[in-house]
């Protein structure tokens, strides 16, 4: 008899305007009144009076709270067993950095870790996993799901339209995450969580088919934050990053490693996404169309990138995840991985590539 199946899931999840404002009350009904905060930098000025108010009202007790700036492992391991005894709940508030340091805080301490992101950058907010700083090199460490997630569409809003294009990589990456998958288990070197498939599938191609008429519109946030949710709830179930993550995370991590000016997370990864999508000659035109609408490419080609440091990027990327079985992983896509990114109509327009180059 096979044995029962388990996950962690959030056991609250609101994705809405003005959120932030009543995060006294969802604590309160959670029953978690004593906590500790942790803001992003320079987020107290921005949002503290709305926060602390709200959780006064409500009789939260805030043990400590702090901006941070830092995920070195050893700051963040310091900060978490210099927190209280007595704390009920760890609350992140801002974007990648606080969100991680929080969250890796509540996993060390086995207290919940409440979520709230104030930018949609990345599928980081709703993830088991956190990014730190490890001997000077950013590492995927295990944490736990957050207990909640709160987000505030109006926030999400009013931050810089970059990290709205950021989210918008990191979502259509599940794209060619999932092909990639798929490509592991044909050739024997994976096993596909059908379940944890039909998720992450299902989120990007919710958000892909969204009508919008501006990227601020709350109908088109609400969608891209709601699926970046579910590809977090994805890789719970697959007990792995592989439904949301292949080759084209790949070429990102590499580029964080090794590029002079590293980029934003998501727009790594989004041009990554549409190089494999070519690669794997699966839906690059859908990730083109999204690009295109959504104004990605647009921003991309203010960036100034550089296609070698790209070219760089897609040779080590089999060396970020040596277990791993992507597209990448074989030298022949790795060649023609190469090869699109001077040829590729799209793309020597991303790098500025005249046609004598």
């Amino acid at each position: 008899m096979l044995g029962k199946t388990s996950i962690a899931i959030p056991a609250i999840l609101k994705v809405e305007k003005g959120v932030l404002k009543h995060i006294g009350q969802v604590l309160r009904e959670a029953e978690l009144t004593k906590v500790v905060i942790l803001f992003g930098n320079g987020l107290i000025d921005m949002f503290g009076g709305d926060v602390m108010n709200s959780l006064k009202e409500e009789g939260i007790e805030v043990l400590q709270y702090q901006e941070l700036d830092t995920v070195e492992l050893s700051d963040i391991t310091d900060l978490a067993f210099s927190m209280p005894n007595k704390t009920m709940a760890v609350v992140g508030i801002g974007g990648g950095k606080v969100i991680d340091a929080a969250k890796y805080c509540g996993f060390l301490l086995t207290k919940p870790f409440i979520s709230v992101p104030t930018s949609s950058s990345s599928d980081g907010f709703s993830s088991a996993s956190a990014s730190l700083l490890i001997n000077g090199r950013r590492k995927s460490v295990p944490a736990a799901v957050a207990y909640a997630i709160l987000v505030d569409t109006d926030v999400i809003s009013s931050a810089p339209e970059k990290f709205i294009y950021s989210g918008i990589g990191d979502m259509v990456a599940k794209i060619t995450a999932l092909y990639d998958w798929q490509f592991e288990e044909d050739h024997d070197k994976a096993h596909v969580n059908d379940v944890a498939a039909m998720i992450s599938k299902k989120a990007v191609n919710s958000f892909v088919r969204t009508p919008f008429k501006d990227i601020h519109d709350e109908r088109f946030l609400k969608e891209l934050l709601d699926s970046l949710a579910m590809s977090g709830i994805a890789n719970e179930i697959a007990g792995s990053s592989a439904p949301t993550s292949g080759s084209e995370h790949l070429i990102s991590h590499a580029l964080d490693q090794h590029s002079a000016h590293p980029q934003l997370h998501g727009i790594q990864v989004g041009i990554a996404s549409y190089l494999m999508a070519l690669v794997q000659d699966h839906r690059y035109k859908r990730i083109d169309t999204i690009f295109t609408d959504t104004g990605f490419w647009n921003y991309v080609e203010t960036l100034n990138l550089d296609v070698n440091e790209f070219i760089d990027a897609v040779d080590y990327a089999p060396n970020i995840k040596p277990f791993r079985y992507t597209y990448l992983h074989l030298e022949e896509y790795r060649e023609k991985a190469k090869m699109l990114l001077k040829s590729d109509e799209r793309l020597k327009r991303v790098f500025k590539l005249g046609s004598d180059k």
